[in-house]
């Protein structure tokens, strides 16, 4: 096992996460999570991804990666060689372009923008134009509009009489019916009880509510997997900074949230704030017992 590599198991273990765990995490094949830990290197396909590997490892277990780059540049693989030739190759093929082309290149894109541009607005002129023209059948929907408006109106004026006639008849019934309605119930209270704490598992009871909505916002990077009580995973995957998971599990008789970065997550039940009685444990269950009365 290499030095790097020792280090980096190290890290994975103090977080309590196995290979399964991180290879869900980083979305990295196992076996070259595990190279990464011995050194094996050359199974890794290209040095490009065994950088990429490391930083994606180190970051899932709370390593800066530059500080590893700086530290064991000795062992990782550099890429600067794998880069050289195509760099060369563009630079020496935009040299040997002759100066007309390049400049009809460079002048290409504002006569292109020029062309769309005046192409808009020829289109929109004639769309205008087709719109003002005459309609042959305009003249005969107006007034035929005008007869149906002339007839409404006096249908509207002969039955104003009756309307008038029954409206004190319809408030009274209004009225009995407004009386006869039985008083509302309330809606009962929507309560999230801390029930017990065993381990690094919290356990919480979800009473009174009639959905039950999980939002989980990342302060900091973090590492977040839901799961039900029958073992059915709804989400595994790692959190950006800033961003959120948001679902409605209102079907579910129990959630369990785990979470890989406790200080830098905000976990809210239908809004409210789950709290977390030592958020310096990390990783963290929080167990959501959805009690449907």
């Amino acid at each position: 096992m290499s030095e790097l590599g020792n280090r980096l198991k190290l890290a994975r273990e103090e977080k309590n996460l196995s290979l399964n765990d991180l290879q869900e995490m980083t979305k990295i094949q196992k076996r070259y999570l595990l190279a990464l830990e011995e050194g094996n290197y050359a199974i890794i396909p290209g040095k490009f991804y065994v950088r990429a590997f490391i930083k994606q490892y180190a970051e899932a277990v709370n390593l800066d990666p530059d500080t590893l780059f700086e530290e064991y540049k000795s062992e990782i693989p550099s890429t600067k060689n794998d880069e050289l030739p195509e760099n060369l190759s563009r630079v020496k093929t935009h040299r040997e372009l002759p100066k007309n082309a390049s400049k009809f290149l460079e002048v290409m894109p504002k006569i292109l923008t020029v062309v769309v541009i005046l192409g808009i607005f020829v289109a929109i002129w004639l769309w205008k134009q087709n719109s003002v023209e005459t309609d042959p059948k305009k003249d005969s929907i107006t007034n035929q509009s005008e007869n149906e408006y002339s007839t409404n109106v006096k249908n509207i004026s002969t039955n104003d009489e009756n309307v008038d006639n029954s409206t004190d008849e319809n408030k009274v019934e209004e009225d009995k019916v407004t009386e006869e309605r039985p008083p509302e119930q309330e809606t009962p209270k929507t309560v999230l009880t801390k029930k017990e704490v065993a381990g690094s598992t919290t356990t919480f009871e979800l009473t009174g509510a009639e959905k039950l909505e999980l939002e989980v916002n990342a302060k900091s990077r973090t590492w977040v997997s839901i799961k039900n009580d029958k073992g059915k995973t709804f989400f595994a995957n790692s959190i950006d900074e800033g961003k959120s998971e948001i679902g409605d599990y209102t079907q579910e008789a129990e959630l369990t949230i785990r979470v890989g970065n406790v200080p830098g997550t905000d976990v809210k039940i239908n809004g409210e704030l789950v709290p977390i009685e030592n958020p310096k444990i990390t990783p963290q269950n929080i167990k959501i017992i959805n009690k449907k009365e």
